[in-house]
């Protein structure tokens, strides 16, 4: 009987030597696994996320060779201090990795709370935005002389309807939309791409799984859910000069779940 597919292990190669990087949302999950990779690889990164503890924590789980910064991802002010800070630090930016998210609503979309859904929108889609345009326009970064690229998170719902995640898939929709838009716009200079994961087993989306894993599992045609470090792996492609040729793609990771008719 052939053996399931396991998480992806870490790459051997130093992608990244003597790269910067900005990872949102990354005190824990996905954005910590994504930092946790990139670092692997030789870059030096630069965390956020809304509080400071998890983020020791984090700082910790990296071997303290990173650095970190609490805030709001929808905080201008906070957003001013990271790239100052990475200014300082680093010298410059080539990568950035918008994972920040939040989805604290979950229900239909025809009754749903619409001052959720616009906080939700300020932080998934704006937020976004916001980080790509406050890079871009920071001299001091030099994140289009030296060819940055950028990963933005999406997900799985925001192309196919998820029961119960209506306003974090539009959401997600959007953000999907915005990194082929801005790819175009901002090609040739920067390369700008994104990751759709369906469910990965984090404290994020653990109420889409815990207590039947086994059940979702069995959905999926590679018959598990996704790892952090499934996540990680993608972005660290995407980010990558093994992606040069790579720019306005959203990268589906789902274990075959779309194809065999899963999130509707």
């Amino acid at each position: 009987m052939p053996q399931k597919s396991t998480p992806a292990t870490p790459h051997p190669a130093q992608r990244f030597t003597g790269k910067s990087a900005i990872v949102t949302g990354a005190s824990r999950g996905i954005g910590l696994a994504i930092a946790q990779r990139l670092t692997h690889e030789g870059a030096r990164v630069l965390i956020t996320a809304r509080r400071q503890e998890p983020l020791d924590a984090a700082l910790a789980a990296l071997g303290g060779t990173a650095l970190a910064i609490a805030g709001r991802a929808d905080d201008p002010d906070h957003r001013a201090e990271v790239l100052a800070a990475a200014e300082h630090h680093f010298g410059g930016l080539d990568i950035l990795v918008n994972n920040a998210g939040i989805n604290p609503v979950y229900g239909p979309l025809a009754t749903a709370d619409l001052d959720a859904a616009r906080k939700i929108f300020e932080v998934n889609v704006f937020g976004t935005l916001a980080w790509m345009q406050a890079v871009l326009a920071h001299p001091g970064l030099q994140f289009r002389e030296r060819r940055g690229t950028v990963v933005n998170v999406s997900s799985a719902s925001g192309d196919v309807p998820a029961p119960g995640l209506g306003l974090y898939g539009v959401s997600k929709a959007a953000v999907s939309h915005l990194t082929r838009t801005l790819s175009m716009e901002l090609a040739p200079d920067i390369r700008v791409n994104a990751v759709a994961p369906a469910v990965v087993k984090t404290r994020f989306a653990s109420a889409l799984y815990e207590g039947r894993e086994a059940e979702v599992s069995a959905s999926y045609p590679l018959e598990r859910l996704g790892e952090p470090d499934d996540v990680a792996a993608a972005v660290a492609y995407l980010a990558s000069a093994d992606a040069a040729w790579v720019t306005g793609q959203v990268l589906t990771l789902d274990g075959g779940l779309r194809n065999a008719g899963g999130l509707g």
